[in-house]
This record gives C-alpha cells, structure tokens and sequence, in this order.
C-alpha cells in the first residue's frame, strides 16, 4: 500500500545480491505503489518533519555519523533531492560538500584522502554531492585522468588493467569497513535517469532562461559515453555494496518518487538507531537540581 513501503527493503531498490548486479534490468521510471506526485508528497512532508526530529536525537546522543553519498549522471537531480529531502534539517547538525575536479593539491595525496577530510564528526550527517566513487566512474570512463595523478604503477594506459580497478574497489570497500567499525552509517545513492529523460532535462535547461546557468556544454559529450558509464557504475555497486555500506539505486526518471524514495530511506536507517536523548547521571542530575534551585531563589 502507497505510503507504507519501506523503500530500504525494496529489492527493486536496495542491492542485496551485488555479484549479480545489473543495471539495465532496472526500471528508471519505477514509482512503487504510489498513485501520483500529490501522494508521494504527503509522504515526503511528513518524513521530513519525523527526520528532523531524529536528527536532534542524533545530534545529541553524539555516538554515531551517517554519511550520504549521491551519484549520478548530469541531470539526474542529485542538487534538487538534496535541497528537497534535507530542507527540514537542522544546518548545524549537517554539512554537505560536492567535490569538483581536484585541485593540484588534492592530486598530491592518495585519491580518498580529499573526500576523508571532509567526513563528518559524530553527531553529524555528511552529504557528499558525488564523492570518491568519480575515481572508479569518470576516471575509469576516460582513464588519460590517471597518468596525472603521478601513480607509480601507472605511467601509461597499459598499466592501467583490471588489477588497478580491482585495487580500488578494495581500497574503498575496506575504507568503507573501517567507517562502520567505527560508528559511521553509511548510505549510497545513485540517481537512476535514463538517457531518454536526460536529454528532456537538458533540453528543458536550455529552453528556460532562468535554467540556462545549469546547462554545461561539456556534459553533452558525456552522453556519447552513456553505455560505458553504465558498466562502470554498475561494476562499482557490484564491488562496492554491503550490509554496511548498501547502494540503493534509484529510479529517477520521476523526481518526486525519487526524493520520497531517498527521504523514506534515510528515514527508516536512522530509525533502526533507536536514537534517544542521553539522560543525565546521578551527579549530573544533582547539578541541575541545584541549579534550579538557586535560579528559582534569585
């Protein structure tokens, strides 16, 4: 029933069986049981307000973080899903970062350490718009990328085979273990728009003044990459995706379903929490005791 899916659960949804993974039998324009945009906003209203709520539990109980990942292809909604689902969050309590190109300084490092830099602290939700996954996804797409990032084991594209990939996937897998071992929650979204929606979208940006300043001309020639970016995502969620650290793919061709969707999810995770109010100990009480005290007498 419409209002009741737990889109955590949804096998349509959520990757539980990563090996056999595959993108193209996904519906991008999958909407659940809902009927229509107006229902799925009731939801979303109403998620929003209980999130907030949970969100000061968080917050104070101060003993875990949850970081939220957004991928996409150009288009897709990764901005207007974050502004949509996050509006009623409290901005002390949340920090979300998009990571451009890297700078020469980034390069510098190895290719997480930009994206740690900016994890969030406990008590927090950290949003990243796009992440370390780019190093698995455009680069692989247009790997030239690496030969300037000054690796030792990659001074051509030779060297550049299925082990260095393989390095990867691992590098960030174990990272992401070392998150949860230590009290991070950690949910993955890919936006799933299909080519056929982007182009309307993209038309749609150049067609509306007020939408023109979105339009990259760049993006355009990624497009002629679509089905390379699809194995490459799609081998990503294959290596990537675990109890701990799920993906959960989501169809975005509708973008009301999709921010419902993705505010359902992060909504029924924090739930499993249990979060509650810390209480205060024994001598804590006692201050508070006598701090009413002398604020009632003075």
């Amino acid at each position: 029933m419409a209002g009741k899916e737990n889109f955590a659960e949804d096998k349509k949804i959520k990757v539980t069986q990563a090996k056999g993974f595959e993108l193209s039998k996904l519906d991008t324009n999958y909407t659940g049981n809902y009927k229509g945009e107006k229902e799925a906003e009731r939801k979303l209203h109403e998620d929003i307000d209980e999130l907030s709520e949970l969100q000061e539990k968080l917050f104070a109980s101060d003993n875990h973080s949850v970081l939220i990942i957004f991928q996409a292809m150009d288009g897709a909604g990764k901005d207007s899903t974050i502004k949509h689902v996050l509006r009623g969050i409290n901005p002390q309590g949340c920090n979300v970062t998009s990571f451009k190109r890297p700078s020469d300084k980034e390069l510098s490092h190895d290719f997480l350490w930009r994206t740690n830099m900016a994890l969030p602290e406990r008590g927090m939700i950290g949003i990243f718009n796009r992440s370390y996954y780019e190093e698995v996804l455009i680069v692989k797409v247009h790997p030239e990328i690496i030969l300037g990032q000054s690796l030792p084991e990659a001074n051509n594209l030779k060297q550049i085979d299925e082990k260095f990939w393989q390095k990867r996937y691992r590098s960030i897998a174990d990272m992401e273990q070392h998150l949860a071992d230590n009290g991070y929650i950690i949910m993955k979204f890919f936006l799933n728009v299909s080519k056929d929606e982007q182009k309307d979208r993209f038309l749609d940006r150049i067609n509306t003044p007020e939408k023109q300043w979105k339009f990259q001309y760049a993006d355009m020639k990624e497009r002629d990459y679509w089905e390379t970016y699809m194995k490459a995502y799609e081998k990503a969620i294959q290596e990537t995706s675990t109890e701990k650290s799920p993906w959960y793919v989501i169809p975005a061709d509708n973008k009301w379903f999709m921010r419902t969707a993705v505010c359902d999810i992060i909504l029924s995770t924090l739930k499993k929490l249990n979060l509650k109010f810390p209480e205060p100990s024994t001598e804590e009480q006692s201050k508070l005791e006598e701090a009413k005290h002398i604020l009632i007498n003075n």
